[in-house]
């Protein structure tokens, strides 16, 4: 044991003997020249190190600069820039003349991935070989350059594609170890702030480099995300996921395959892919198991009124002012790329409102945007809602042809804040026009026609066959109604012709009955306002008791009835004496000039029928 003892002291009193003569006797800036020689003929990078190159030995052998910078041919600023650079390197290789760095570490370096920062060749620069590098020479000193790891903490990107806005992306933490396949391991994070959001981002990665510039391919097995700020749910967005990602140079293009990610309660599989040209080219092909938006996203509110959305229960800060200027409402990013784009779920809440078996296909053209489907089931019926949206002139127009087939209306009514009580099977099938997509556009300027239906429908606070048979009974006390204490009105079916024009919803051909009751009428209702007024033509064709007579009058007479009013607080009123007095009046003459008739000899016809002319 002392022996073994005794070995390893003396081991280590010559290492850092090695070491120190090392320190002493090999100068660490023998190497700048030739690192800067090296990364220019490989790669055509031009490598700045500021200041001395110095050594330290513990606990890695390493080589310290001041501050660095790597910057393209002929752009204006550097890709890359540090203050400190730390390359930590092999010792045996300097033994033999030969410099294997290990790792090299940037900590608060600044990463621009900008147009400034791109490769730009002079104006009168030949024109030579593509991907045709300068070769290295093979008289050379005799030194090799090769990383097998890089570091990077406490870090700053700054990404701009041609004119967007700059996306700086704080915090980088780095760490990335490749062989000599060029087969990496990398493990990331970092934070982006953008518009008063907050996105913390880390993800565990195994990079393809070994066709690197032309490829690139990486298989992302760990990803976790938190998204918190401005127009967001409190708790925020967070989830994760794995995909592949592929990188063509030849073609600009990245895809996305294998793509598996969760946000909140809802999840996304599919593939996607873009073409960075000029005018970017996307494509998706996106499906889902559940997709909740009311947990992603804070919806328009569609009303003026105070009852709060009940896909907005949960408290949120205001979006800043510069994010909802005119560039969103007018759609202008629409003409910046195209797209193809198609979306199936199994099941999407939105405003409340859970749907089923929802697809989609969607195109952009430069700002010509159609939704060739938009289908999905709610409840127990189908819905579809076509359409297209034009942005490529100053104004943009938007046009959708819905239909709706058995739909519940009461839900939807209450997702939109419409305090009117209705419920029933509603079906639409019509063709609607607007300049901006959202519900307080569609109440306010919009326009467009529909032809409706409804089935066993019921309005709630106003039972029109009550109204009607407590008015007869206080006029007439030959007639009396059965007892009915339900305040609601019950119709089989229902059906009109609605225009919408600004605001204003005029329905005409209103056509409805149920076996108590049939009725006609026409009206408008204010969208903005939420009053209405519309009148009807009620006839009770049921649930009478008294005089026959008077009751097959009833039956056959149509009594008007007007409905106005707020939606909240609708008023009416009846003309039920005016009516049964017009009736007494018409059956009185209708008598009278029957009996003229059969007695035209006598000298009482005349009188009758010059009486019967005044009336």
């Amino acid at each position: 044991m002392r022996r073994l003892l005794t070995a390893l002291v003396i081991l280590l009193a010559v290492l850092v003997a090695g070491l120190s003569a090392l320190v002493l006797l090999v100068n660490p800036n023998d190497f700048r020249a030739y690192m800067v020689r090296q990364v220019e003929q490989r790669s055509g990078y031009q490598l700045t190190l500021d200041g001395p190159l110095r050594w330290h030995v513990w606990p890695q052998l390493s080589i310290l600069s001041g501050r660095m910078s790597l910057t393209a041919p002929g752009a204006s600023q550097p890709l890359v820039s540090s203050d400190n650079m730390r390359l930590d390197v092999a010792l045996l290789p300097l033994l033999s003349h030969q410099l294997q760095v290990r790792q090299v570490m940037l900590k608060g370096a600044v990463i621009q991935l900008t147009p400034q920062s791109e490769e730009r060749k002079p104006k009168d620069a030949p024109v030579g070989p593509v991907g045709n590098n300068p070769p290295v020479p093979e008289n050379d000193p005799g030194w090799s350059f090769d990383i097998a790891k890089l570091k990077v903490a406490d870090s700053v990107l700054v990404f701009q594609h041609a004119d967007d806005e700059q996306i700086t992306v704080r915090n980088i933490n780095l760490q990335m170890e490749q062989d000599d396949k060029k087969q990496a391991h990398v493990e990331l994070s970092s934070r982006i702030n953008r518009d008063q959001r907050d996105l913390n981002l880390s993800l565990v990665a195994d990079l393809d480099a070994s066709h690197f510039p032309q490829k690139l391919d990486a298989k992302i097995s760990q990803l976790t995300y938190q998204l918190k700020g401005a127009d967001l749910p409190k708790p925020g967005i967070m989830g994760g996921g794995t995909l592949q990602v592929s990188w063509g140079q030849a073609e600009k293009k990245l895809e996305l395959n294998n793509l598996q990610l969760t946000a909140n309660d809802s999840d996304l599989q599919g593939s996607a892919s873009v073409v960075l040209d000029e005018k970017p080219q996307w494509a998706a092909d996106l499906n889902a198991n559940n997709l909740n938006l009311d947990k992603l996203a804070l919806a328009t509110p569609a009303t003026n009124t105070t009852a709060a959305q009940r896909g907005q229960q949960q408290n949120t800060l205001p979006r800043p002012v510069i994010a909802t200027g005119v560039e969103e409402t007018t759609y202008r990013n629409l003409r910046g790329f195209s797209a193809q784009v198609s979306v199936a779920a199994k099941s999407v809440r939105w405003r409340g409102l859970e749907f089923t078996d929802v697809h989609s296909a969607i195109s952009n053209d430069f700002g010509l945007l159609k939704i060739t489907e938009l289908a999905g089931k709610f409840g127990k019926g189908n819905m579809s809602l076509p359409g297209e949206l034009d942005a490529r002139d100053s104004e943009p127009q938007l046009r959708f042809h819905p239909k709706i087939e058995d739909i519940e209306i009461g839900p939807i009514l209450t997702a939109f804040d419409y305090p009117i009580a209705l419920s029933g099977e509603f079906s639409m099938q019509g063709e609607f026009s607007g300049d901006r997509l959202n519900a307080e556009a569609f109440r306010r300027s919009w326009q467009g026609e529909a032809s409706v239906t409804m089935a066993n429908s019921r309005l709630q606070g106003m039972n029109f066959q009550q109204l009607i048979q407590q008015a007869v009974e206080r006029s007439n006390s030959d007639v009396k109604a059965q007892q009915n204490y339900e305040n609601v009105t019950r119709l089989d079916s229902f059906s009109a012709a609605a225009t919408l024009d600004n605001g204003q919803l005029d329905l005409k051909k209103m056509s409805g009955g149920s076996s108590l009751l049939t009725l006609t009428g026409e009206g408008t209702m204010d969208l903005v306002k939420e009053v209405c007024d519309t009148r009807f033509d009620v006839t009770v064709t049921g649930g009478w008791e008294g005089d026959s007579r008077l009751v097959a009058l009833l039956k056959d007479t149509p009594i008007p009835l007007r409905v106005y009013g707020p939606w909240a607080e609708l008023n009416y009123s009846l003309q039920v004496d005016q009516v049964l007095r017009k009736q007494l009046q018409d059956e009185a003459k209708r008598r009278l000039k029957e009996w003229a008739d059969r007695n035209k000899d006598s000298s009482r016809s005349k009188d009758i029928k010059q009486l019967l002319d005044k009336l």
